[in-house]
């Protein structure tokens, strides 16, 4: 998908992500309501799953691992159990240039991920979720890579300005086009993510967010993280 088009990308958005080792979510979390900005936990704690994909040649992950400034991910997004049927799965094409972010997403059938999910199930669900001939043509491209899963807490600035998530519990799963029976999983349960969100606005203050935490801001994603963990 090399040469896909983001022309219908309407909303993009700034993200600056925090790779947080050896740091509960708990103790982040904590750190976190005490912040001069005033964060509020909004929505209820979700548990978010994503299966990733990239060419043969793992051309996404590259991209992010040479800094290339504009790049591409593209997953299958759903929310609740990891295995068993899928309802609700979004298919979503997320752009990256810098620090601003873009999506375009696409509702698809559901799906059963068990012992006999296959690059087939995947092909047969977007078949049918009417996607766009295009589109189609291009995904046919690409195969599965990973499945991840992680718990996700959303907290929002008393000027409703910034937005933060912190991911933890995060759970790895080695995909194969064919064979999945789903038991290669790593877990990585010490390690938090946390990821600011804040449209144009927001942007000449959002040091002033970022450096009350003693984190170091990363360009890795927790894609790129898997990838390295699970084929290393």
């Amino acid at each position: 998908m090399k040469n896909f088009s983001f022309s219908n990308v309407k909303n993009f958005r700034y993200e600056r992500k925090f790779y947080i080792e050896g740091f509960p979510a708990k103790d982040v979390e904590s750190m976190l309501k005490l912040h001069p900005a005033i964060f509020k936990e909004i929505y209820h704690e979700r548990i978010v799953n994503n299966i990733y994909f990239d060419s043969f040649d793992l051309r996404h992950y590259f991209e992010n691992i040479d800094g290339i400034s504009k790049r591409l991910k593209v997953r299958i997004r759903w929310y609740g159990e990891s295995i068993g049927l899928i309802e609700n799965p979004v298919l979503e094409l997320k752009l990256k240039h810098n620090f601003h972010v873009g999506k375009l997403s696409y509702p698809l059938n559901s799906f059963k991920l068990d012992n006999n999910f296959s690059i087939d199930t995947v092909h047969k669900v977007l078949k049918e979720s009417r996607l766009s001939k295009y589109l189609n043509f291009h995904l046919k491209e690409l195969s599965f890579s990973l499945l991840n899963s992680y718990r996700r807490k959303y907290f929002l600035s008393a000027d409703r300005r910034y937005r933060i998530t912190l991911d933890s519990d995060l759970k790895l799963y080695r995909l194969s086009p064919y064979d999945n029976n789903l038991l290669y999983k790593l877990e990585r349960n010490l390690n938090t993510i946390m990821e600011l969100k804040y449209n144009e606005p927001g942007d000449m203050f959002a040091d002033e967010i970022t450096n009350y935490f003693p984190f170091r801001m990363t360009r890795s994603s927790k894609y790129v993280d898997g990838v390295a963990e699970l084929y290393r």
